[in-house]
């Protein structure tokens, strides 16, 4: 006897959905007039509503920013669930002496890091700060400037290691953003 038609489950990689037929999904689009994405992420019509818009994410974010989420609460509600939330998000203040242990926004790496240290910058250093420090530094301890002198050469070859860690990094950082 034939098969009347093809699998619907034929091959890997899997070729179709995770629905149950070969029959189109619906999808939600997102409630933001004129926006034709997928509408996957809830956010509340007013406070204290069950009932919830459906943005995508660009505009979830954006509503989101200006999201008050104590209006419309007496002072006493809102107090008595900022402190209900404060005991339930106990945790991550608990949490916080595992972060970043100096200074810097968490976008420097550990070698970075340590590369401004040899340069005696703060972790917030723009490049051209860098490259200053760098001629700077280097101008002192330069085996043209000191020739024979071997803490001098160790200490020169510290500084232009860190400035290449340093200038590798910003090389990333531009190619990335």
């Amino acid at each position: 006897m034939a098969r009347s038609g093809r699998s619907v489950d034929w091959g890997f990689p899997r070729w179709r959905g995770y629905e149950a037929g070969r029959e189109a999904a619906t999808v939600r689009l997102c409630d933001r007039h004129g926006c034709e994405e997928r509408g996957d992420c809830p956010a509340p019509k007013s406070p204290n509503n069950p009932d919830r818009w459906y943005f995508c994410q660009k505009h979830a974010a954006e509503y989101n920013k200006g999201w008050d989420y104590f209006e419309g609460l007496d002072k006493e509600e809102a107090e008595k669930r900022a402190k209900a939330e404060k005991a339930e998000n106990a945790s991550y203040a608990e949490s916080a002496h595992y972060g970043w242990a100096g200074s810097g926004d968490g976008s420097r790496s550990a070698d970075e890091m340590r590369a401004l240290d040899v340069l005696e910058l703060e972790a917030d250093a723009d490049f051209d700060a860098i490259k200053k420090a760098y001629r700077q530094r280097a101008k002192l301890v330069h085996p043209d400037v000191k020739p024979g002198d071997a803490e001098a050469a160790a200490e020169f070859q510290k500084l232009q290691v860190s400035y290449e860690v340093l200038k590798a990094a910003e090389e990333r950082r531009e190619w990335k953003g």
